[in-house]
């Protein structure tokens, strides 16, 4: 199976916070993000192996900042390891001020992906071509989230 490298597969969205999206604070409710994260990490995954693909887990789920009403929600996903039939995806997301430009670091995340075949059951997807030294220390630092996964869910069984 041919490789594909995580340039082919990247993702870049926008949304606007409108006033439905966003609770009495005035700013985006979260589960709105989580939405969108998934959406973005969905794309990255189905782009990357051209198969149905569903969300298994998403972990580091942090809200470094609010989204205000009116902000640009800016995400960019991107794949940072594959494995057999699972992917693992980052997201950011970015809130600018349609005003100024400015721009900041408002939510990020890590999503796990699986490929799926026709019957439904996990099926194998293309290797990932790592090319850059950034791409590798993003693929080490993913080996080291799925064994703290593979951890909690051997956990879960007992």
């Amino acid at each position: 199976m041919t490789g594909k490298a995580a340039r082919e597969s990247a993702v870049e969205m926008a949304e606007t916070v409108l006033p439905q999206d966003a609770n009495t604070h005035g700013t985006a409710f979260g589960g709105k993000i989580v939405q969108w994260i998934d959406l973005c990490a969905g794309m990255v995954a189905g782009r990357h192996c051209r198969l149905p693909v569903v969300t298994v887990s998403m972990d580091d789920l942090h809200f470094h900042e609010p989204i205000k009403i009116g902000d640009f929600a800016l995400l960019s996903g991107r794949l940072t390891a594959v494995f057999r039939s699972s992917m693992e995806i980052s997201v950011r997301v970015m809130a600018e001020n349609p005003l100024s430009g400015e721009r900041r670091l408002c939510t990020s995340a890590y999503l796990t992906f699986v490929a799926l075949s026709t019957d439904g059951r996990p099926v194998e997807v293309p290797p990932l071509v790592l090319e850059t030294p950034e791409e590798q220390d993003a693929f080490e630092r993913a080996k080291e989230r799925r064994e703290r996964r593979l951890q909690r869910a051997s956990a879960r069984r007992g």
